[in-house]
């Protein structure tokens, strides 16, 4: 009668979600099964081997079936379900522990690299039967359960076992697989009950569903062993690095749906020939870790392991990103450890309490993205987004991370004012935590993933953000240059006759241009909210609109840093992004739009021909003023050097509508120079004035240089020139 009363008790405990142990109370014991199958008609006990009838279970309390096993023989459920169904399937309380004792203590060390393989949900195999294995961290929940369309989302029937000490719910449900809907139901601590998609999820369904997908285990075979061995090669200061930032839903929409997407089979098929052709060495997209929200552009991501499913399954984008590296490019995927949104089924509040989040809100909450932020001093927080970035470099040969909103993680008083913010434990405003996870994630991925870039996405001065950890660093291999993105667009909007007075703006970043290996950026942020696409900052009349930002591209092309330019802007596409349409195309019906793809294009053949215009980047001698101060005419003219020896190219730029047609420039050498590119070419929508493709220089000296000429320098334009050879 005494245990009749603790069985009673147990299944009350279940239904009030204070049972930390179903396997104490279900499964079987002493001779007796008990299984908890609320709504069910009867339940029989059959045996595993060959499904006959071995005993029936009573009812002895709604959904509470007890009975006697006789023999000491396997035993599966059978379950009669109202309107006919039956189901058969083993006792998910008759099987060992889910979990390795070393996987739980590194998890909790926040050192399991490979969470993602262990944790979430995995089909395999265990006593001969298949099912998936369930596990989630809820350390302060008073019950998890997993639910999905395998037993109704029913929060009763699949209740967790608590692995003590660890915080880690687990469960081996038998007869499901691959392709299984699923969530985790958490009674939280604060006595709510919330169904919360899986943090380590591999799939999703498609939003606005906010379930979870079992995803079958990585199997994809790779095409890619020759791009691999040669990557570190391509990413090195050295290489040229040219990226095109791409919004995978809005490149292209098909075109029989303007509001549909292309999954990643289509999009690879017209995004990865078109970057071949563009000349850009590298795709940069916007994050595609599930987000909820669209329009987030995916900065707001709740699963940091799953691509979306907007864009097809995990294995399809396996599949694209080997379609890139057999085309010679480069994949590089912005990554968010900042911070997450509060949507209901994510990582808020996850257990009832704030366990990926700060509890207080002055660290723990964002004011300009209403977000809340990761707590990285928890190590299994830090360890879960050094998961992530594993997942994807290892799982999908992902060949860099564009790190998002570093300034944000490095500053405890970002964006915050007095009071706001809490000081670090020495009383300053550096986020301690935080720049021990960057050092650390940056060590991780240099040791087990040479080659692979990762890039920062830092606005302030920090120092030695792209140094490397050992010399006391980040350990970043790039730096976005904001400091140069926001100097050099601050001048080209302004009408040229007030540039003289602005002279500065394009050549300070020089001054710090070797402080930090760089990433020029003119990325998304740029020609969004209100701030106009990019040829409409530029001033003056159309032709003049045009010929500015031709100017602009060849400046930006032919200054030392990496290149990273934002779909449509090699169009000069006339509105600002939009995130519900596509780049609009149609535009290179027009001869000026299609004049600025092929500068473009031209620009990016060139940068990667030409060692001088790359292979120093790092490097102060890779780069000489000529004429760096010529304020009223707004005029620049430096050489850009390659190997020690080798010939360099000198640049012209004219920010000045106006001509000049005897301008005296020194060069470092006597002889032919080859005008190589002219950006104010016919070709390009120019007015075509040059030097007629050749600048003979004497030994005359000027500008500090052994040699001179008098060139033409067209208006609002760019030329470089590349020393053919002396005089015969």
């Amino acid at each position: 009668m005494n245990a009749r009363h603790e069985l009673l008790g147990a299944t009350a405990a279940l239904l009030e979600s204070r049972l930390d142990d179903p396997f104490a109370m279900l499964g079987a014991h002493d001779g007796e099964v008990r299984t908890f199958q609320p709504g069910a008609q009867a339940v029989t006990l059959i045996a595993r081997d060959d499904s006959r009838a071995i005993g029936a279970l009573d009812e002895l309390a709604p959904g509470l079936f007890v009975g006697r096993l006789d023999k000491d023989v396997p035993y599966a459920l059978r379950i009669a379900w109202p309107g006919g169904a039956v189901q058969e399937t083993e006792d998910p309380y008759g099987f060992g522990l889910v979990l390795g004792d070393l996987d739980l203590h590194l998890f909790n060390e926040g050192r399991h690299l490979d969470l993602a393989r262990v944790m979430g949900a995995h089909p395999k195999m265990i006593d001969g039967i298949d099912g998936v294995a369930f596990s989630v961290w809820a350390p302060n929940a008073r019950r998890a359960s997993v639910v999905g369309d395998f037993n109704g989302w029913d929060g009763r029937r699949h209740p967790m076992r608590l692995r003590l000490g660890a915080g880690v719910w687990e469960l081996f449900v038998p007869r499901i697989g691959a392709g299984t809907h699923y969530k985790f139901e958490i009674a939280g601590a604060d006595g709510s009950i919330v169904q919360k998609a899986d943090p380590l999820a591999r799939q999703t369904e498609m939003p606005p569903a906010t379930g979870s997908i079992v995803a079958p285990a990585p199997d994809y075979v790779w095409s890619d062993a020759d791009w691999l061995a040669e990557r570190a090669a391509r990413h090195a200061p050295d290489a040229p690095i040219s990226i095109y930032e791409v919004h995978p839903a809005s490149w292209l929409r098909p075109g029989d749906d303007p509001t549909g997407t292309l999954d990643w089979q289509a999009l690879g098929d017209r995004l990865i020939p078109y970057v071949v052709d563009m000349g850009f060495t590298h795709v940069e997209l916007l994050p595609i870790m599930e987000h909820p929200f669209g329009g987030s552009w995916g900065y707001q991501p709740l699963s940091q392991f799953a691509p979306s499913a907007r864009f097809g399954r995990p294995d399809q984008f396996a599949g694209f990103v080997d379609a890139c590296h057999r085309s010679g490019i480069g994949v590089i995927l912005d990554w968010v450890p900042a911070h997450f949104p509060t949507d209901a089924h994510g990582l808020a509040h996850f257990d009832g309490t704030p366990l990926y989040e700060h509890a207080d809100p002055r660290e723990g909450f964002h004011q300009d993205w209403n977000t809340l932020i990761y707590n990285l001093g928890r190590r299994e927080v830090s360890g879960f987004l050094l998961a992530s970035a594993f997942w994807w470099l290892e799982t999908f040969h992902v060949d860099g991370l564009r790190v998002d909103a570093v300034a944000s993680m490095l500053y405890r008083d970002y964006s915050r004012d007095a009071g706001e913010w809490v000081p670090n434990i020495h009383g300053g405003r550096e986020n301690l935590e935080s720049v021990e996870f960057l050092k650390r994630m940056n060590s991780v991925v240099a040791e087990r993933f040479p080659g692979v870039m990762t890039i920062a996405e830092e606005s302030t001065a920090w120092p030695g953000v792209s140094a490397p950890v050992p010399q006391g660093g980040l350990g970043f291999s790039y730096k976005w240059n904001m400091g140069w993105m926001h100097d050099t667009l601050q001048y080209v909007e302004r009408d040229p006759l007030y540039r003289r007075w602005h002279h500065g703006e394009l050549t300070f970043g020089m001054v710090y241009a070797y402080s930090e290996k760089f990433v020029l950026p003119i990325s998304h942020d740029e020609v969004v909210h209100g701030k106009g696409s990019l040829i409409g900052k530029m001033p003056g009349d159309r032709w003049r609109q045009f010929a500015n930002l031709r100017a602009y591209f060849s400046f930006m092309w032919t200054h030392p840093g990496k290149k990273l330019l934002f779909m449509g802007c090699e169009i000069a596409q006339d509105i600002e992004w939009n995130h519900d349409t596509q780049v609009s195309w149609d535009l290179l019906d027009q001869p000026e739009h299609a004049s600025m793809q092929r500068l473009l294009r031209d620009l990016n053949h060139l940068y990667t021909k030409e060692p001088a215009l790359h292979a120093r980047d790092a490097d102060p001698s890779g780069f000489q003023w000529i004429v760096g101060a010529d304020a009223e005419r707004s005029i620049l003219v430096y050489a850009r050097h390659g190997a020690p020896g080798a010939a360099p190219v000198v640049v012209v730029i004219n920010m000045s509508p106006d001509p000049q047609h005897d301008y005296c420039i020194g060069l470092p050498r006597a002889g032919q120079w080859r005008e190589i590119l002219n950006s104010d070419a016919d070709m390009y929508g120019g007015g075509n004035i040059g030097n007629g493709g050749m600048v003979h220089a004497s030994a005359d000296p000027a500008d500090g240089q052994p040699a001179s000429a008098v060139i033409v320098v067209p208006p609002l334009a760019g030329l470089v020139l590349r020393f053919e050879g002396t005089d015969s």
